[in-house]
C-alpha cells in the first residue's frame, strides 16, 4: 500500500481537506497530552481503535490518482470521506452513551449512505446490493 506524504494528501483534498486533516490532528494531540483522560483511556480504546482505522481508511481511499474527468474523481474521493464519517457514526453507536450525538450518528448514516448512492447514480455507476445497517449484526444464512 502507498502511503502518501501530507503534501500529496493536501493537495489532492484542497482547503477543506486541511481543515479537517489539521482538526484531527489537533484532537489527536490534545487528547495525548491530558493525563485525566488515561484513567478512561482504557474504556475508550477499542472506540479510539476503530475511529483511526476509519480514518486511515478514508484518508487512504481519498487519494485518488486523477483520471481526467472531474466528475469521476470528485465521487471516486467523496465516497471514502462519506464512508468514513459513517465509519465514525457506527463506532460511535457501539460505544457512545450520550443519547443526543447516538441520534446525530444514526441521521448520519442515513445521509451519508442517500449522498453516496446519488453521486453513483450522477456517474452512471450501478449501486450495491442492499446490506444489513451498519449497526445490526448481519443475518444468520440457513
Amino acid at each position: 500500500m502507498h502511503r502518501h506524504t501530507r503534501r500529496e494528501l493536501l493537495s489532492t483534498l484542497g482547503m477543506a481537506g486541511l481543515a479537517f486533516v489539521l482538526g484531527a490532528t489537533l484532537v489527536a494531540s490534545a487528547h495525548e497530552k491530558h493525563p485525566a483522560t488515561t484513567g478512561r483511556a482504557t474504556e475508550e480504546a477499542p472506540f479510539l481503535a476503530e475511529n483511526d482505522a476509519a480514518m486511515t481508511r478514508m484518508m487512504n481511499g481519498m487519494a485518488v490518482k486523477p483520471t481526467g474527468d472531474v466528475d469521476r474523481d470528485f465521487v471516486a474521493m467523496m465516497i471514502p470521506h462519506h464512508q468514513g464519517a459513517i465509519d465514525m457514526a457506527v463506532a460511535l453507536l457501539r460505544y457512545g452513551h450520550n443519547e443526543q450525538l447516538r441520534r446525530l450518528a444514526q441521521e448520519i448514516i442515513v445521509t451519508q449512505q442517500q449522498e453516496i448512492a446519488a453521486m453513483r447514480l450522477a456517474i452512471g455507476e450501478p449501486l450495491p446490493p442492499s446490506e444489513p445497517a451498519p449497526t445490526q449484526p448481519p443475518r444468520a444464512t440457513r
